[in-house]
């Protein structure tokens, strides 16, 4: 093939085929005026059906369009033939839309699938009006009748037929049983018989050629058991196949199913549920899995070896579109890996068409969002490209024409001033799309990388017995206990393969002192508890730079072991290198959850469970990337807490509108109903593993209200506590509520604001007024918000005698000393005087006891800004306040390392004494021990 415009001949004018129009420039145009005659296939069309034309006018074809069409047609030909002439005259107005006015991609191949449902839908009826008579209708054994579906695979299924697509179709069956008989009683058969006759009336109908042409190939072969198959299976069969026989390969196959007809069958959703719940589990596990990878890295070389061997002595043919490097079905195989692996645990990314695909995967993080445009206007042009080829003859090919007037109309036709410039940009696409291919589905990794550095793979052992002779002996040692493990010798022999790989990279990594040995033995265990799913293994394997990650962050603390043993799937966040350089987006994060939920809703699977279960899975994603900077010291301790607060609100707020929506009796579209946040919440202060302390409330005046949010706080509790088979969120207290653990699980907002306020005889306690130094409004409506405030403000501003407060702050200081003694000779940086409760004791009471005067007290700083400004404001000694801030600064920052290694917070004495000796001065500073006090001011409770 001539690659140069220069060795092209000048295309000349002919009598039945116009100029080609020669752009300026080679940048794509629009459109290519008169190009569509150059097709010898849009000539033959025109030529013989001159008198039909007119039947189906330019511009959009629906499915409504091709219906009068065919209507019309039938006036002149039967059925068939109709059918025929139809798709004849679609592809003469498709060419013209498409190589003359430059309609969209999207155009033609929904006009083409239109065209394949129409035909399907016709001929199921057609075939069951001449089977019927003869044989009854299909009935099960209790007398229903049975449901016949088509089902549409690959581009039928995502409705991306090209011009010349033949169609792969897997015909299902409701259930097993045997037809009525006729009007005589006779011609009974079974099912299996009836719908195996009915398929060779379709074939006939739309798959035959005949002097009119084809409506469309046909294709079985991805039908259960191939070609020795049936030709139709029934919903039970097909179910015990997946479980039984369904192998890698087809559940990408089926990734892209849709029931395309009959059109009565499709409307009747009720009963194609039926298939859908057989073939969503099929196609997308629960968990990650990334043991798909090999099984389409192997139908990925199959393909290209077949390819090959095309090409064999015709090297024309290595300029496949479709199935060469960088080709279309690379495309493709990018996508649908992608979805697979992942479409179990995000249902978002659930989806037929490739470019709505593509989209979901940037949407969702999992593909650059550069990528994905890429990848989107490779796929555009190569579909494009693949339309112009097969206009030529309606041929079924996506070889590049050798031609070289076919050549250059194909460029022009696409907007090229040469041949030349259309080559180079197609090579650009392809190229890109062989990059990313390899990157993903390349060749099986020969390289492992640790801190940045990527080394080959040592000689790999094939006994375990080997590996504990190449590993370092303190790892070997740790090791040697799983030869007492039965579920090693259960091992399959790729997943025991791929568990010695990682091992044995490991052991290099300790060797070499990239790692340290706490590092590697933390992550032997790790892959201990997961012997037996192999899905985590094959993931390490093929992303090596997640092993890396992995086994740094292991070794950084105990508490990251801790947390993946609990939910090993989190360890799939490690796949993005920019995570740790990213922060807790609430917004983003609310966004995916209901993209999920949506997602589920569409294919009836968002029943309770699954919907707690999406809260749960996203719940352990952002607490293990927070927790993977923290370990990393990419964040501060108090960046750590507001993070894992901010999610908190999020599940909180997302959880309460689901609920919300699933009450049966609820009488307003949106709840006027509020959470607060108190301790830990309150301050935005949360832990790993920290309980919520919430204080329910409702404003509604609607006589259920009480009930209504009694259920509602019930459920949500329910939801959030609950431990499903992804585990829990988190663990609800509400013993801060008006009257504590005997009150009202949900009060009104009035009743609430009449307790903390002192209005009649039932009022909070001092220590609830100093709980609600730290509460704040996590979700509800704007003007329950602003009340809140008002509530909280003139709690916190109300008179209070301060001897008397700082009396019952002492004496609850003192109660809680006595439940926690010190330990012995040791600092709790806690418990211990001078400790953290000791400084927000302090800071709480300088709050109530000074905020009528300084309303700028009230704010929800924290203690460490509320220390600062009351030193400013000259209710402390000079750096007393600044000391105390420092030091519970780093009383949090020390209390925070030790939960993650799983350690006491308690120092040696010589260490903790300028801690303990600022918090001591705060206290004698706020509490002096000579008994002074200062003039009382009165006081309502």
């Amino acid at each position: 093939m001539n690659s140069s415009a220069d060795a092209l001949p000048v295309l000349r004018p002919r009598p039945d085929r116009p100029a080609l129009l020669q752009p300026q420039t080679a940048e794509p145009a629009t459109g290519c005026e008169g190009c569509a005659t150059y097709s010898r296939y849009y000539q033959r069309v025109k030529r013989r059906y001159a008198a039909q034309l007119d039947l189906l006018a330019p511009g959009e074809y629906s499915r409504e369009t091709l219906e009068t069409t065919l209507q019309a047609l039938r006036a002149q030909y039967p059925l068939d033939a109709a059918l025929r002439v139809l798709r004849q005259l679609l592809l003469l107005r498709l060419i013209e839309s498409d190589v003359e006015q430059g309609a969209p991609m999207e155009t033609i191949t929904l006009a083409m699938t239109c065209l394949a449902e129409l035909a399907l839908d016709q001929a199921c009826t057609e075939a069951h009006a001449l089977l019927q008579p003869r044989y009854g209708v299909p009935r099960d054994a209790k007398g229903r009748d049975v449901q016949f579906w088509v089902v549409g695979m690959g581009k039928l299924g995502a409705r991306e037929l090209n011009v010349s697509s033949d169609i792969d179709l897997i015909y299902v069956y409701e259930r097993d049983g045997e037809t009525s008989g006729n009007a005589d009683g006779r011609g009974i058969i079974s099912n299996q018989e009836y719908f195996a006759q009915l398929v060779r009336h379709i074939q006939t109908l739309v798959g035959d050629t005949t002097e009119h042409g084809f409506v469309f190939r046909m294709d079985l072969a991805l039908r259960p058991h191939g070609k020795s198959g049936p030709p139709a299976i029934a919903l039970d069969a097909l179910h015990q196949y997946f479980l039984s026989h369904g192998r890698e390969w087809e559940r990408f196959a089926w990734l892209k199913s849709r029931v395309v007809a009959p059109t009565d069958c499709i409307r009747n959703s009720a009963n194609v549920l039926k298939l859908r719940d057989a073939v969503l589990p099929f196609v997308f596990r629960r968990y990650l899995d990334y043991s798909v990878f090999d099984a389409l890295r192997t139908l990925h070389r199959q393909i290209r070896e077949h390819a090959s061997a095309r090409c064999a002595g015709r090297p024309e043919r290595a300029n496949d579109v479709k199935i060469s490097r960088g080709g279309i079905r690379e495309i493709e195989f990018i996508v649908q890996l992608l979805q697979v692996v992942r479409g179990g645990s995000f249902p978002e990314l659930r989806c037929r068409p490739t470019l709505e695909a593509l989209a979901r995967l940037a949407r969702a993080g999992l593909m650059p969002q550069e990528t994905a445009e890429q990848l989107h206007a490779a796929y555009v042009f190569l579909r494009r490209t693949e339309h112009r080829i097969q206009y030529l003859d309606d041929q079924q090919t996506h070889i590049l024409p050798t031609n070289d007037l076919d050549l250059l109309w194909l460029a022009q036709s696409m907007g090229f001033a040469d041949t030349a410039s259309y080559l180079r940009t197609l090579d650009q696409h392809r190229e890109r799309v062989a990059e990313e291919f390899d990157a993903l589905l390349g060749a099986q990794h020969t390289r492992k990388c640790s801190g940045g550095k990527c080394v080959k793979n040592a000689a790999q052992p094939v006994t375990f017995e080997q590996l504990l002779q190449q590993v370092p002996p303190e790892m070997a040692a740790h090791l040697r206990s799983w030869l007492e493990r039965p579920r090693l010798d259960t091992l399959r022999e790729d997943a025991l393969a791929r568990v010695l790989t990682l091992l044995a990279t490991t052991g290099q990594w300790l060797a070499r002192k990239e790692i340290t040995l706490d590092a590697a033995l933390r992550f032997c265990d790790w892959l201990e508890s997961l012997l037996g799913r192999d899905t985590y293994f094959a993931l390490l394997i093929e992303r090596p730079a997640i092993h890396a990650r992995l086994v740094h962050v292991l070794g950084a603390a105990k508490w990251p072991l801790r947390y993946m043993l609990r939910h090993p799937v989190v360890v799939d966040e490690l796949a993005s290198g920019s995570m740790l350089d990213e922060r807790f987006d609430a917004g983003a994060f609310m966004q995916e959850l209901e993209l999920r939920r949506a997602a589920l809703q569409r294919t009836g699977e968002d029943d309770d469970e699954a919907l707690m279960n999406v809260l749960r899975r996203g719940h352990h994603a952002e607490v293990f990337r927070t927790l993977a900077r923290d370990v990393e010291h990419r964040i501060s301790v108090e960046a750590v807490a507001d993070d894992l607060s901010a999610l908190a609100d999020s599940i909180l707020a997302t959880t309460t509108s689901w609920c919300w929506q699933r009450l049966r009796r609820r009488h307003r579209d949106t709840p006027a109903f509020a959470i607060i946040g108190y301790g830990k919440l309150g301050g935005k202060e949360l832990g790993y593993g920290s309980d919520l302390d919430i204080v329910f409330v409702y404003d509604d005046d609607h006589d259920d209200a009480p009930e209504v949010y009694a259920n509602l706080v019930r459920k949500l509790i329910t939801w959030l506590t609950a431990k499903t088979a992804e585990g829990d969120l988190y663990e609800i207290d509400t013993a801060l509520r008006p009257n504590g653990n005997s009150g009202l699980l949900v009060t009104s907002f009035s009743a609430y604001a009449n307790y903390q306020q002192q209005r009649g005889s039932n009022t909070a306690w001092t220590w609830e007024h100093q709980a609600i130094t730290r509460a704040r409004f996590v979700l509800g409506e704007p003007a329950l918000a602003e009340r809140f405030a008002q509530v909280r403000q003139a709690v916190i501003q109300a008179p209070r005698d301060r001897a008397a407060l700082r009396a019952e702050i002492i004496a609850m200081r003192e109660r809680m000393r006595q439940a926690h003694p010190e330990p012995g000779g040791l600092f709790d940086l806690k418990h211990s005087r001078g400790g953290m409760i000791d400084i927000e004791f302090a800071t709480q009471y300088l709050v109530l006891a000074h905020a009528i005067d300084h309303a700028e007290l009230a704010a929800n700083t924290g203690n460490i800004a509320l220390l600062r400004l009351a030193e400013a404001l000259k209710l402390l000694p000079a750096g007393i306040g600044t000391r105390a801030a420092d030091a519970y600064r780093e009383m949090r920052r020390r209390q925070h390392t030790a939960r993650l290694n799983e350690q006491p917070s308690r120092l040696e004495p010589e260490e903790a004494a300028p801690l303990r000796q600022a918090g001591l001065a705060l206290w004698q500073a706020v509490f002096p021990s000579n008994g002074a006090t200062e003039t009382p001011t009165p006081t309502t409770h």
